[in-house]
Parts: C-alpha cells; structure tokens; sequence
C-alpha cells in the first residue's frame, strides 16, 4: 500500500517551503526525492516521519491516514512505524552496536521479551554485515560501519516504511558507492517502500525505481530516472541531471539554425515542454517565436579530425555534422572531457575512446626533478618485465639507470627503463 501524500503543505511564518505536493509511494518501491539545497525535500520527509508538523493537506501510510490538520489529525512519530537513517547517523556514543541497534525495540516495551529483541538485532546485524562487530563501541567504527549501524537500526523492528535523508553525504567517494549498492541490496531483499532524499543525481539515477524533482518546494517532474534523464520536461530538470550542453537555436522556414546560421537537425517532436523545455538531443520552448534552445548531451557527441573543409549540417537522421574548434580538454580518467567552441557557443563534449587516444597520442610529460627544476621527457613504449608492471608504463624515467641489475628488479629485466619502472613501481 506504501505512503499517499496529497496536498502537503508546510510554511514557517509567511514563507511557504512545501507547495501542496502529491505524490504516493507503492509497496515495495524505491523513489527519491531529487533536488537543490533549499527545495523542500528534507522537509518533506520530517513530516512523513512525524519530527515536523505540516500547515495542510494528508500523509497516509499504509492506508492508514497519519496527519491531517483539517482534521486536527497528527499521529506522533513514534506510533508511524517506520525506519529513518538520518544524515548524521545519530547512534548513541556509549552504546554498543548491538545495543544500538535494540534500542528501538527496547523503548517500544519489548512486547515479545528479551529473546525476540535479540534475535531481531541479530537479524538486522546479519542483514548489513555487522554481526561480528556487535560488541563495539561507535568510536571504535570507520563511517561506512557507523552508517550501516544506523541502518540495521532502522530496519530491526520490521517497519512498514524507511526513509533515508541524505545518509551518504558524509562518505567518501569509494565507500559511498560500496554503500548505495548495499542500500539497493537490502531494501530489494526486504520489499518495504522506501523514500529517499539525495541532492546527488548518481545516488538517484543508480537506485530508485522513481525520481521526484523538486524546485522551490514544488514537484517538477516525475518518472523513471530514463525518462527523467531522456525527456526533461525543462531545462531545470535538464541541468540537473546528468552532463546537458544548451545550443540556442532558431526556425528558419523549415530549417533549425544556430546563432551563426549553421543549419542542424533537432528532433522537436513531442520534446516541446513549455517554456525553457527540452528533450534529449531536442528543442524546447526559450522565449516568444521561433527562438529554443537545444539540449546536447555531451556524451552524444564524437569528434573527428577531418582535413580540409567540413560542410556543416544534417547528414542523416538523428546525426550531425558541425564544425567547430577544440579550446581544450581535461583527462577525467574514463573519458577526456573537451571544450568545443560551435556554432558562437561553447559546449562539452565526452567522445568515447578519447581517454585511450589521449593516452596512446600523448607525447610528452612534465615530472618534477629532483634539483626542482622541469624537464620534458618523450613518451617512449618499453616491454615491462612482468605484467604487474604494466601500471607503471606511464611513468617517465626520471634519472639515469646505471649500468648493472637495478634494486628490486628482476632477473628478466634487459631494458634500463623496464628497470627503472619496475623499481619506481615497486610491484615486482
């Protein structure tokens, strides 16, 4: 049955921050609440959970209606039956995990004893991985462990609805992705309808079944997070999720056209979403007119270095041709990210192979001596001793190799520089 919000409103004083927004959350779904700092999205989950008190509309959870103040109607938070991860984990310093992670079950009076408390900790541990560690104090936790403890504790009573607000913010890069597939994991396993708030596309994209994108406490859209990313209904929604590059387009008879009069082909169809709108790769309504603005995404794009002139324009359906100037580039890891100047705008553009082209066409490298001064050094393919060295095939040689073995290297090493790689890498 899930949660059922209509026309929720909340205001402090005469600033209205949740305008009357609907939404429902079915059985067993995953839906997010996607948005800017300020748009009303924690807000939202507070009055779900009972901590706030909404100035209208109702909140039902289950079916069962929670709050309504026409109706002097407000269930207290602690009679709602749910499960909340909070952004700063909130456990208890000076208690254990396991105590931790009890303590909902203990303050709701232990209806079933102390042996069905510990089975159900044992059970919430065992689900997020902790069991093992159910002795230790939150001191002796790293964050991801800490996070996962308030987890387990939001899910030990078996509740009939969890909610997460911004629970990854305060992890790093590496341990916040090891987190959200762990999240995925468990709210898969347990099929209990979940609403989540994030300001991360990522986190929303990879999870949820559903996004909801709020902007000045109203919903902007909702969807799938492909339809989401593949149809914005405006260039907010555009912007905000995911890589968007805008072109300011205009109609010329039967003819789109940059600023500059390039020609180019945009798929308008049903894109056409009101003012500011835009589909992928389409147009959208930007003012009175003829003039839109197009969205490209930069992963859309490939370049290629043609020699001699290029005619710009259509060249089959769906696929353009224009000509433009590379301003510059930033190696990102999987991909070079470049700046290119088209049609009087400047866009970015993500072409695929271009961190290999980048790797294999790069001719020279900029290391620090050790005098402190800069020297170039070409790029030069050397066979390394053993595969484990293959990781350090970038690193330019950075001094002489004397004549003899190098230290740490490997019998099998003939080449000066393989020596040398082998020995600044340390993996032989």
């Amino acid at each position: 049955m899930g949660i059922s919000i209509r026309n929720l409103v909340k205001s402090y004083g005469a600033a209205t921050v949740i305008q009357a927004i609907s939404f429902d959350v079915a059985d067993g779904e995953f839906v997010t609440l996607l948005g800017p700092s300020g748009c009303g999205k924690t807000t939202t989950l507070r009055c779900i959970a009972g901590l706030d008190t909404p100035n209208g509309g109702t909140i039902a959870i289950n079916g069962r209606v929670v709050s309504d103040p026409a109706r002097d109607l407000f269930v207290p938070p602690h009679e709602r039956d749910l499960g909340m991860v909070f952004q700063s984990y909130a456990i208890w310093p000076h208690l254990t995990v396991a105590q931790n992670v009890a303590f909902p079950l203990t303050v709701k009076g232990g209806r079933d004893g102390a042996g069905a408390v510990a089975d159900a900790v044992s059970w919430a541990l065992g689900i997020v991985g902790m069991g093992h560690l159910a002795a230790r104090r939150p001191s002796e936790l790293s964050g991801g462990q800490q996070q996962r403890v308030a987890l387990a504790r939001a899910i030990a009573a078996r509740p009939q609805l969890l909610l997460f607000d911004e629970p990854l913010s305060n992890l790093d890069a590496r341990l916040r992705d090891r987190t959200r597939l762990e999240i995925s994991r468990i709210q898969r396993e347990l099929r209990v309808p979940t609403l989540y708030v994030t300001h991360d596309q990522t986190e929303a994209l990879s999870m949820s079944d559903r996004v909801i994108v709020m902007e000045a406490g109203a919903v902007v859209q909702e969807g799938s997070p492909e339809a989401l990313y593949h149809r914005p209904v405006n260039r907010f929604v555009a912007d905000f999720i995911g890589n968007a590059n805008f072109l300011p387009v205009h109609r010329d008879g039967l003819q789109w056209r940059l600023e500059d009069g390039t020609p180019i082909a945009v798929d308008a169809g049903d894109h056409q979403a009101g003012e500011n709108g835009a589909g992928e790769n389409g147009v959208g309504e930007n003012g009175s007119g003829g003039q839109r603005v197009a969205l490209l995404r930069p992963e859309s794009i490939r370049i290629d270095a043609e020699p001699g002139p290029v005619t710009p324009g259509p060249v089959t359906p769906g696929l353009n041709r224009l000509s433009g100037r590379v301003m510059g580039g930033m190696y990102m890891g999987p991909h070079v990210e470049y700046i290119v100047e088209v049609g009087g705008a400047l866009i970015r553009a993500f072409p695929p192979g271009a961190a290999a082209r980048q790797s294999r066409h790069s001719e020279l490298h900029r290391r620090r001596l050790p005098s402190g001064r800069n020297r170039r050094f070409p790029r030069q393919e050397h066979r390394p001793c053993r595969i484990a060295c293959r990781s350090a095939w970038w690193r330019p040689m950075l001094r002489r190799v004397p004549r003899g073995p190098w230290p740490g290297s490997q019998p099998g090493c003939r080449s000066r520089t393989s020596r040398a790689r082998c020995w600044r890498a340390r993996s032989c």
